[in-house]
Order: structure tokens, then sequence, then C-alpha cells
């Protein structure tokens, strides 16, 4: 990288400002956009502040590739390609569905995932897993703020909700009798995880108690057939918000977890989980992850059908639905510099009790807590903060009818979307499917032809042999997220810069990126409407 660039990026970084937002101090670069020299590195710039938190680092850059620091006074952006690769991999998971006695009953083929830390550490969650008391299969995409211990509660306990909102009265019955007679407890969920996913061990009991009070609480509602999945994935979602806002109020057995309860309620986390059980395909969303579908059409196209919606002051039902549940004196208060409240950018979410709980009672929790400010907790009320809640966990459910021609579905956190559209990621995961499969993708020429696409062309051609790298998706998606140049193809240049920003700069450029593509089995749901 030239000398101009890395100059460019040092003296931004040194010349940034210092906000107070959320209790928290954020650093924030605002860069004298007339020095920009390469606009391929810096034209996607965002900036976005950082937050904290107490959890080891998993998928972070290893240190022998990342700056700490700015401040460093050897600075380099140089990466080789295989120090690249080995960054970009580190996080891939993926996991093909058996094919038992030559006939895969399941409408998911197989599901490819990855993760790439900008914050240390990364604040993005993401959970995999087979219902093994009911049917289905179920992945989810969590997006920390403010830390990631949100984040990470909620990866840990959220599937289990609904998979038991979704169990028979008989299941149920079945498996409270077993606590009850201290027996081996029927088995939930079968996790599909990456080697390196931490949990939260030392509330682990705390977190089954409160799942059993939960199926306890079904029990006593005497319904049978119990939630359809849209009810159950709603129920699910505000019960463990719920738990997780009286747990900190709660006494708890010693101060780690007490620690742990406190940094879970007052970080917080957006959330989307796919739910797909045959061709029911039912997806939840709270906040501003995002869901699409890839849909290859009969006459060979590809199109994107979207599953989600952004919750932020950039939705007009958001805005309405906000205005309806507070007083018409707020109206103009609710979002500020487009986020709730002046502080937030989603504006539905997990945790963020600062949001939701009165001005009394985070005093009081905040109050009779040990040091709060060594877990970077400080007791912080907005402006113009008068009728909490003004933020809910409770998310939008959309149903979905595979077809054949619905070849696979893409869940990523908001890392992913700000670089790249739902058009192009749809279209990477195309061309990676159809050069697996042995198809050579089609060059379609724009008429008329100017220097600018001929040289998108040849880098094409010199790129060829890299896209064949990642046999993950997901991590063809990533390196396209963070290297791509203004032709749509990666750019090895920027993309060792993007990921040898130091730590107290990388988060003004790009945020962690988390994603996670299941492919589906045609054969299957022809299948499906064949026999019915």
């Amino acid at each position: 990288m030239s000398r101009t660039v890395s100059s460019w990026i040092l003296s931004s970084a040194r010349n940034s400002i210092v906000l107070q937002g959320k209790g928290r101090l954020y650093s924030i670069c605002i860069p004298d956009r007339n020095k920009i020299k390469w606009k391929l590195v810096f034209s996607k710039t965002r900036l976005y502040p950082a937050g904290s938190c107490s959890l080891d680092n998993t998928f972070s850059l290893k240190k022998a590739f990342r700056h700490t620091s700015t401040e460093e006074e050897h600075f380099s952006f140089q990466l080789s390609p295989s120090q690249i690769n080995d960054i970009l991999r580190a996080g891939e998971l993926s996991h093909k569905i058996l094919d038992l006695n030559g006939k895969n009953a399941n409408s998911v083929l197989r599901f490819e995932s990855n993760q790439l830390a900008s914050n240390t550490p990364i604040e993005d969650r993401r959970s995999a897993a087979t219902c093994l008391q009911t049917k289905g299969m179920m992945f989810g995409v969590f997006d920390g703020h403010a830390g990631s211990a949100c984040a990470q509660a909620v990866s840990e306990r959220l599937l289990h909700y609904i998979a038991v909102s979704l169990m028979s009265r008989q299941t149920l019955e079945e498996i409270e009798l077993a606590v009850e007679c201290m027996k081996p407890v029927l088995p939930i969920l079968q996790w599909h995880k990456h080697p390196n996913d931490v949990e939260y061990r030392e509330i682990a009991s705390q977190y089954f108690e409160n799942l059993r009070v939960y199926w306890q609480h079904l029990l006593d509602l005497d319904t049978e057939p119990g939630f359809s999945l849209e009810e159950a994935m709603i129920c699910a979602f505000k019960r463990l918000d719920s738990d997780i806002s009286l747990e900190v109020q709660a006494p708890q057995e010693n101060e780690s977890m007490r620690n742990i309860a406190l940094q879970v309620a007052f970080s917080g986390a957006t959330a989307c989980v796919a739910h797909i059980d045959g061709v029911h395909l039912h997806v939840a969303n709270t906040g501003d992850c995002r869901a699409i579908l890839g849909v290859h059409e009969e006459d060979g196209t590809w199109s994107t059908l979207p599953l989600t919606r952004d919750h932020n002051a950039f939705d007009e039902f958001e805005i309405r639905r906000l205005k309806r549940e507070h007083p018409r004196s707020e109206e103009k208060t609710l979002f500020v510099n487009d986020r709730l409240l002046g502080i937030l950018m989603p504006s539905r979410a997990f945790g963020d009790v600062q949001l939701k709980w009165s001005k009394e009672l985070q005093h009081s929790v905040l109050e009779n807590s040990c040091d709060v400010e060594a877990l970077n907790i400080y007791q912080y009320v907005p402006p113009n903060y008068h009728t909490p809640p003004y933020l809910t966990a409770e998310p939008e459910v959309t149903y979905h009818k595979l077809r054949s021609k619905d070849k696979f579905l893409v869940i990523a956190s908001d890392g992913l979307w700000e670089m790249l559209s739902n058009e192009k990621v749809v279209k990477l995961v195309a061309a990676q499917l159809t050069e697996l499969n042995g198809q050579k993708p089609q060059l379609a020429f724009e008429k008329p032809v100017n220097l600018g696409y001929m040289h998108s062309l040849l880098l094409q051609r010199k790129n060829r042999g890299t896209a064949s790298l990642d046999q993950n998706v997901a991590t063809h998606l990533i390196r396209h997220a963070i290297g791509s140049n203004e032709y749509g193809e990666v750019d090895q240049e920027k993309l060792a810069a993007m990921l040898t920003l130091p730590e107290d700069l990388a988060r003004m450029y790009r945020d962690d990126i988390t994603v996670t593509v299941v492919y589906f089995n045609s054969e299957t749901i022809e299948n499906y409407y064949r026999n019915n």
C-alpha cells in the first residue's frame, strides 16, 4: 500500500474526536474527505461507536497480523495471500445434513457460516441447531452492541425458548417429571457449533432454571395444541427479554453471576432467527440483521426475496409504531440524528434496559451493584426520556412456503449489508454455487463497452483463480464485503488494508460481520409438492 494511504489512515485516527453516548465514551473519527486519496478503500466509510465487554476474544485477527494501536511506530498494511486466508477462514463453520438410505428428507441440504471481527472482542454471535423434540432446524445471527454480553446470552438461550414453545404438552410434562425426579432430561436441541464458540458456564444453571419456569408457565396455560410457529417465536423472544430484565433485578448467588447479569441487561443485541421445517420457513427478526432468499427463476436468472425489514429510523412502519406508543409531544424527540432517542440505531433489540426501565429502577439496580464502572456500565438517561419503554424485543415474523426455485437463504448481521446489497449477495452466492456445480458462468457484455467495463472483465479473469479459493461461501461473501473495489472485484491491497487496520481504528471502517448461508434440497421440496 502506498505511503499516502497509510499516512491518511493514521492521521485521521489521531485527529479523532470523542463523543459520549449510552454512558460510554466513543471515539469517532471525522476525516477531511478532501484528503481521501484512495476512493477504492474509503468510498464506503462508516462511522460507528465501539463497545466493550469482558468476554475472551473469539475469531479476532491474530496479533501477528493486526496492529493494536495507531500510535505504533512501525505501521504496515502488508499481508501475504496465505495470511489473508488464515484470517478470513478462522471462523468457518459448515455442516451437511446426513443422507440416510439415499433419501434426504430434510429440506436443508447444508449450511455454511463464518464471522470476521472488527470489535475486540467480536460482538456478533451465531447459532445453528436441529430440533430433537419437535421438527425442523433453526439458524440465528445476533448482532451485539455496547459489548458482546447480551448477544452471547441470546445466542445460547433463544433457540431453547423457541423449541420449548413448540413442544407438545406431553413432551413438556415428560421433561418436567424428569427434572423433578432428578433423571436425565430429554435433549431439546442438537447444536452445530464452531470449536471456538464460547459459553456462559458460570450462569448455565440459572439459565436452565429460568427456562424451566417458562415451560412450567406453558403447562399452566392448559392449552393443547399450543402455539402456532409464529406465536411460538414471538412469545419466545419476548419471554427471554423479560427474563434478562428480571435476572439482573434478582439476588444472585455470587459476584460473577451478578456481573454477567448486569452486562447482559445493560448491553444489547439484535436477532434474526430462521426456523425451517420441510417447505415451511419462518423468519423472526428484531433489529437490523437481515434475511434474504436467493431464487433461481425459470429463465435462468437470479432474483432476491427479502424476508425481513430493518427496524430503524429509516423504516416508516417503525416510525409510525413508535409514534403510536408515545405521546404526540415526543414525536420530534423519538429519533434524533437517525437514532432512537439519539442513542441507538436499531429500534428493536434484546437487553438495553437503559431504554426500557424507568429512571428510578435503573438507579436502584446500579446503586445496589458492586463496581459497575469496572464493567463499563454507567447510568445514562438520555434527554427527553419520559415514557419508557422505548425499545422492544418483539420480533416481526415472516412466513414463506419454499418452492423448488428457492435455492438458498442468507442471514447476516448489518456489517455485511452495509457493504453489499441484497442483489450483490445473491449474485455472489449464485456464482459460487454455479462454479461448484461445474458450470461456467456466462459473461454478459454491456453496450457500449467502455474502458472501465473492460478493466472489470480483466479483473474477473485475473481473479477467476482466487474465486475458487473459498469453499465456504460465507467466507466468499466476507472477502467481497471488505475487499471489493468499484468494479465489484476483490482488490488484494484493499483487502490487506481492511484486515490489518488497528483495533482503535477498524470499527470506523467496518463492522463485525457474521454470515450464515443455508442451502435447500430442491429434490425434497419438489417431492413435497409431488406427493401433495
